[in-house]
């Protein structure tokens, strides 16, 4: 993996009509663990992330609370950027489009520069509305009349608004898609957009009434009875947030210049992502993202998290309960690359137990008191015996096991490459006794003194691998394990950093 690159990486931003919930955690984490780990390989990242402020949505849930739409979206909003402690996430900024005022000034430059290409008009337009994905559907994307997404009917709304000639790019899209300009992965998302695109573009609206929104929102260039569309407003802060409406020179580092410019989106806004927001670069002549990834859902009993499902899961308790070691490693260790995923409580207090607490935790725990108990605490400047090949060769081969698996967003493979190394210090100590080489050594033994040494400083060597490389993925518990491994002679004394877990 290269270093000289610079790495832009975004999450889309969530409606704030309700408090985060497990499923906004799956994106922010995936997204986390891409910008620390390009970070660990010494490239220049930028992370992003933050609220979409401005749906219609997020008016109707304020008159349902009784506030004003204004503090109810900041009081989300913070609770949204309030995860980064109890997530463990290092994004660099945080857009908030209501308020932030690179978003407006950005908004409305794109605008103007799709205007200025000719792609907009206004006429009205009747459909098929669902408020929850403040999106229109056609009668054959309904699933028995309701929304795929939210699973009711969606109403029927009649609007004089602005669109846009998406029809116009469509044979540009379908080149840039086929090419792999642009990268949707995985593939089977890459297959769904070009079977959308291929089967024929029709123009979309991007605009809606001001009075319908009760002028919350950014209004349309020159024409104040409108503003812009949610999605149109949401799919631009992805340069806006770097200064684009404005002389901000970080439009041209991270966007114009950057080598790696990656989404990463939920399943249900591949086609805002991969068709409307390319066209609307397309429009108004930027470059397009290198890279969307596409991550399925997260369910509980069978259905998707969902604020307007009713049935998410509550972040701030898991995290108090369980830790966000834990909770951080069920989203990388257990989510599937392709379908969706169930949550239970069980199963991330397995996975926790399993990988942190038995296997890594035990790992380093009777590393540390070996070294201590037979070298007070020294670690043999030595060589690893023959037998210790299996392991030497699986910490040397980790880094790039990991680059391969995250350059293709399965964090399962990653995660997996770290295990296979903690199972092989395991069956090292198994298979070796250290304890038995001591006492043989005491009975002055030189050869089993020196493969004591050996292996001792194989397992050192192993643990502080992977110390190193679990810090993208779980940096707290990383971050203790090195300040008791050390990078010196010594190693610090064993205490636990991986709880055992009960169930509830």
């Amino acid at each position: 993996m290269t270093t000289d690159h610079r790495c832009y990486v975004t999450t889309a931003i969530p409606y704030v009509n309700a408090a985060p919930h497990l499923g906004h955690a799956l994106e922010l984490v995936q997204a986390d663990v891409l910008a620390r780990h390009r970070r660990l390989r010494g490239q220049h990242v930028r992370f992003l992330t933050g609220t979409d402020d401005n749906a219609l949505k997020n008016v109707t849930a304020a008159r349902a609370a009784g506030v004003d739409t204004a503090t109810f979206v900041a009081g989300n909003t913070a609770r949204f950027a309030g995860l980064r402690e109890p997530l463990a996430l290092s994004f660099d900024d945080f857009i908030a489009t209501s308020t932030d005022a690179r978003h407006a000034a950005g908004v409305r430059r794109l605008w103007r520069q799709c205007a200025e290409a000719g792609d907009f008009y206004r006429r009205g337009y009747t459909g098929l509305y669902c408020g929850g994905c403040e999106q229109f559907y056609t009668p054959g994307e309904l699933l028995d009349g309701r929304c795929p997404e939210h699973l009711r009917e969606p109403e029927v709304v009649e609007e004089r608004n602005w669109f846009f000639r998406l029809s116009r790019y469509q044979d540009q899209l379908q080149q840039v898609l086929e090419s792999g300009q642009v990268r949707i992965a995985p593939a089977a998302r890459c297959n769904e957009v070009l079977a959308f695109v291929r089967a024929g573009l029709a123009d979309i609206s991007v605009s809606r009434p001001a009075a319908r929104a009760a002028g919350w929102g950014i209004a349309v260039p020159d024409d104040p009875d409108q503003v812009v569309y949610v999605w149109w407003d949401a799919l631009t802060n992805y340069v806006t947030a770097l200064g684009y409406g404005t002389d901000d020179p970080a439009y041209r580092q991270w966007w114009v210049k950057a080598a790696d410019r990656v989404h990463v989106i939920g399943k249900g806004i591949v086609r805002f992502h991969a068709v409307y927001w390319l066209a609307l670069l397309l429009s108004a002549g930027q470059p397009l993202p290198t890279t969307i990834f596409v991550h399925d859902y997260l369910t509980v009993d069978g259905a998707k998290l969902s604020k307007s499902l009713g049935n998410t899961v509550d972040l701030a308790t898991l995290v108090d309960r369980y830790g966000t070691d834990a909770l951080r490693w069920w989203l990388l260790r257990e989510v599937a690359a392709v379908g969706d995923t169930d949550f239970t409580v069980d199963r991330l207090v397995h996975r926790a137990n399993r990988d942190l607490a038995h296997a890594l935790g035990n790992l380093v725990h009777r590393t540390l008191s070996l070294v201590h108990k037979y070298r007070a605490g020294h670690v043999p400047q030595v060589s690893g015996p023959a037998q210790a090949t299996a392991l030497t060769d699986a910490c040397a081969d980790l880094a790039a096991r990991i680059d391969q698996a995250l350059d293709g967003f399965d964090f399962r493979a990653a995660t997996d490459a770290i295990c296979d190394v903690v199972d092989h210090a395991n069956r090292l100590v198994d298979a070796e006794q250290p304890w038995h080489l001591a006492r043989a050594e005491r009975t002055g033994d030189t050869a089993a003194a020196a493969r004591l040494d050996g292996v001792l400083a194989t397992l050192v060597h192993a643990c502080r691998v992977l110390a190193g490389e679990l810090r993208p993925f779980i940096p707290i518990g990383a971050r203790r394990l090195q300040g008791q491994l050390s990078d010196g002679t010594r190693v610090g004394r064993p205490e636990p950093v991986f709880p055992r877990w009960e169930a509830p």
